[in-house]
């Protein structure tokens, strides 16, 4: 029986998923790991790896070897997204990676990612068509419209929660100025998007900005991926969720159930992107998706 493991490494996090193929063809969910890397530490002022944000990088990958070596995987995949795609440095990262894993970094493209994160998502959900797949990540945010079994159109554009915050939420908390620029920005590359929101039936959300929203709306003291898993949030609970963070600070949304240090800091800055596009959904729904990019990497080494 065949073992894979999927490596997927995103601006904020690091996350781990290894998979086997049973007799009757059927993936067996062996390992799912995510660890808080924020790789994108600074990259969008200096277009560089902090060396802080690598070595914390590394950390994770020496972990995930050791759990890679134990359950025996024999394809693995380690695929990079926004933040490896911007860096004038990521030759430090690459060879780290190599020297950890024995495995090249894999850096796709926006719409590789977009359409893996729709693999993932339809492996996991059904909902009525079109569906749109909001994949918000630290450097950036992909939008994939999904009909039928076809994906009609993937795009991926430069607003993450790690990148906005940077750029435009300096204060803590940050002031209404500071907010009103930063929806400028996101919203005029939504707008500018080929995305026909009125056309959407179904928003599906996945990864940690929208995970968190949900986890904040449900009331979990402790994560729970099988509560999480389809949720859905109205457009009350996601403008809500992003009023309590824009006006918190990050000092106490640190000590919040379920929120890692590392997420606090640019929490607001997800949480604002994602209203922004509630906003543009009709009925402003987002359902929330466990399965995302990660999947479709390892599915993919499944074939």
């Amino acid at each position: 029986m065949t073992t894979v493991a999927a490596v997927d490494c995103g601006t904020n996090s690091i996350r781990l998923l290894i998979l086997r193929a049973t007799e009757d063809g059927a993936p067996e969910e062996l390992c799912r790991q995510v660890r808080l890397a924020r790789l994108g530490q600074g990259v969008d002022a200096t277009g560089e790896f902090h060396p802080d944000a690598l070595e914390r990088a590394f950390a994770i990958c020496e972990e995930f070897a050791t759990i890679i070596d134990e359950l025996g995987a024999e394809r693995v995949r380690f695929v990079a997204t926004s933040a490896a795609r911007d860096v004038s440095n990521r030759h430090l990262f690459f060879g780290g990676v190599r020297q950890r894993l024995g495995v090249d970094v894999d850096v796709i493209t926006g719409d590789e990612e977009a359409r893996l994160s729709a693999a993932g998502v339809r492996g996991g959900v059904e909902a009525p068509q079109p569906v749109l797949v909001i994949d918000i990540g630290g450097g950036s945010t992909e939008l994939v419209v999904v009909e039928g079994d076809e994906v009609q159109l993937a795009t991926s554009l430069n607003i993450g929660a790690v990148r906005v915050h940077e750029r435009y939420l300096h204060n803590d908390p940050p002031t209404d100025a500071q907010q009103e620029a930063a929806r400028a920005f996101i919203g005029g590359l939504l707008d500018g998007s080929d995305v026909d929101f009125d056309r959407i039936e179904t928003a599906v959300g996945v990864a940690g900005t929208v995970t968190s929203v949900a986890a904040r709306v449900l009331g979990l003291q402790e994560y729970s991926r099988d509560a999480i898993h389809g949720a859905a949030l109205s457009r009350e609970d996601v403008m809500g969720a992003n009023a309590h963070w824009m006006a918190t600070p990050v000092a106490s949304i640190e000590t919040e159930p379920c929120m890692h240090p590392l997420r606090a800091g640019v929490i607001g800055a997800g949480s604002l992107i994602l209203d922004e596009i509630s906003a543009r959904v009709p009925g402003g729904e987002i359902i929330v998706s466990e399965t995302d990019i990660l999947d479709g990497i390892a599915l993919g080494l499944l074939g």
